[in-house]
This record gives C-alpha cells, structure tokens and sequence, in this order.
C-alpha cells in the first residue's frame, strides 16, 4: 500500500505520468488523461491516506512501480 501523500504531490505525480488538471468537476477536483477522469481529494491541509490514495490509483490503472518512477 502506498504511502499517505499531501494533495500537491498527488497532483504532481499525476502530471509526470501524463495527466492533465487538476480541472473543476461538480465536488471535486479532477484529472484527465484521454478518457480516463480520476477525481482528487481536498483533504484540507491534510494528506491522503493509505487507503484512499491506493483506491484513486486502481481507478487510474496506475501499479505500485509507476507510483514510485513518477515520484
């Protein structure tokens, strides 16, 4: 299970692996690569857990290693 990450870095490591955003959705936050829409937390001022960031990662079809290369 990955780390627990701030929003930022979330943000970052999902632009390094070729997604665009983060862009306004209804409630949150989303990124985009292709036809393929995540959407990103607001933790206010706090880090995405465990447990949440590996569910964000399985709806984003991105495995442990890439996690860890697009750091």
């Amino acid at each position: 299970m990955p780390d627990p990450v701030p929003r930022r870095e979330l943000i970052r490591r999902f632009r390094n692996l070729g997604f665009d955003g983060p862009l306004p959705g209804g409630r949150h936050a989303f990124m985009k690569k292709g036809e393929l829409k995540v959407r990103i937390p607001n933790p206010h001022q706090r880090d995405i857990g465990s447990p949440l960031l590996a569910e964000i990662l399985r709806q984003a079809g991105i495995n442990a290693r890439a996690w860890r290369k697009a750091a």
